[in-house]
């Protein structure tokens, strides 16, 4: 199977400006992503997205493809399932065979070692046309202990004839960490979507984590990389 690693980095940031390239620990926030997805045995090949020329002068650092993506994809609404929409596309119309896609965000920049190739090999040997990175949501803020307002009065968010009463009782429950995102070709261009319809996961709730939006994350992010070391 052909899989190629894309890792989307605009230049444009306003939570924390120049994200993408600034230094975290001595190296810009973008060479943790590239470092791993080089690590890869599974990724055919690895392309740095991005319209902005500092961040594709980082990239040329790395043995990487740099992709030249459009101005108007680089704005603030501007969705990740367009960006990497368009790249397939373009690689497709070129020849290219490619069978999904492992988006990686540079965002969440700390993955434990093997860990792309450990969410590959899941990815292939359960079929799923998706798989996504989570994390256990922890047990005061699972959802089934959830309330919604509905019109001054509280009901339970999932519905069911009554609240779990005991926490050994909750279903374990999860949220994307936003690392890894692997989707097959088809579904990205059918559904516009990185979600099929049989979607695995892999758990990294043991694993380092950060998801880089405020100056406040960053400062958890170099915190993390303190007690890493």
């Amino acid at each position: 199977m052909n899989i190629i690693g894309i890792i989307p980095a605009r230049g444009g940031s306003k939570g924390i400006p120049g994200k993408n390239i600034k230094t975290l620990g001595r190296r810009p926030l973008i060479a943790y992503t590239i470092e791993s997805a080089l690590e890869s045995n599974y990724l055919t090949k690895v392309f740095l997205n991005s319209e902005d020329e500092n961040i594709l002068r980082e990239g040329q650092k790395y043995s990487i493809e740099n992709y030249r993506r459009p101005f108007q994809l680089a704005q603030d609404d501007t969705t990740s399932i367009t960006v990497i929409k368009e790249q397939l596309q373009n690689l497709l119309e070129e020849g290219q065979n490619i069978d999904a896609i492992c988006l990686l965000q540079p965002t969440t920049p700390f993955r434990r070692k093997n860990l792309i190739d450990d969410a590959i090999t899941k990815f292939k040997a359960g079929n799923y046309d998706s798989l996504i990175s989570v994390r256990e949501i922890p047990h005061e803020y699972n959802p089934y202990w959830a309330f919604s307002d509905r019109d001054g009065t509280l009901e339970l968010t999932v519905e069911r004839e009554q609240i779990v009463s005991r926490r050994q009782d909750l279903p374990k429950t999860y949220h994307r960490d936003g690392a890894i995102y692997i989707t097959k070709t088809e579904v990205i261009l059918e559904q516009n979507s990185f979600f099929g319809t049989k979607t695995g996961f892999i758990d990294t709730t043991e694993d380092p984590h950060v998801n880089l939006d405020t100056m406040e994350d960053w400062k958890k992010a170099e915190e993390l990389i303190k007690r890493l070391k």
